[in-house]
């Protein structure tokens, strides 16, 4: 299983815009759709990835804490579905079903979102505030398939904290680590 870091995009960064269709609803989002009153969370996954399947449960469970707190949330896949067909938009469907993700998962077919957002693996988070900045794009918590660290989300959830109770966010941020986008 190959380990490919985050790109770490520069903190301020303003949030670039998408049009994606949502496998999990009938409709197209875009940013300023989904994004939150404090801030929002937009998130690289994919359905095979084994980083993403060992912690889609704390996932899951940020999104149900920090949703009702002001925090927009949208999970995007961009992965080469010719190679790739476990990530197909209906698997994607199939997959937010059987991990009970409510939030919109985007299916980025063209891979210009993950460009654009200089998305390197799965799962890669990004945290803009609420004047859609930039503050954190680092990893969930230190934990690993394999590694024997239980998943608890402590950095990201610290970095949703400070943006909740305006709080200063810590600048020592460690990049996520997961497979790297399955690119065309």
């Amino acid at each position: 299983m190959a380990q490919t870091p985050s790109n770490m995009l520069p903190l301020g960064t303003k949030a670039p815009n998408f049009n994606l269709p949502a496998t999990n609803f009938n409709e197209i989002f875009s940013f300023e759709a989904i994004k939150g009153e404090k801030g929002t969370l937009v998130l690289f996954i994919c359905n095979h990835c084994p980083f993403v399947l060992h912690v889609i449960d704390e996932i899951v469970m940020i999104a149900n804490d920090y949703r009702v707190q002001g925090i927009g949330i949208v999970a995007i896949s961009s992965n080469d579905v010719v190679k790739y067909p476990q990530d197909a938009p209906d698997k994607m469907a199939n997959f937010a079903l059987e991990n009970k993700i409510d939030f919109p998962y985007l299916y980025d077919e063209t891979q210009e979102v993950a460009k654009a957002y200089d998305a390197a693996c799965t799962p890669d988070f990004y945290l803009f505030d609420a004047q859609d900045k930039l503050v954190y794009r680092g990893q969930l918590d230190d934990s690993r398939p394999g590694n024997g660290i239980p998943i608890s989300g402590s950095d990201l959830r610290n970095a949703i904290d400070a943006i909740v109770y305006n709080r200063k966010m810590n600048p020592e941020q460690k990049p996520s680590i997961g497979c790297n986008i399955k690119w065309k």
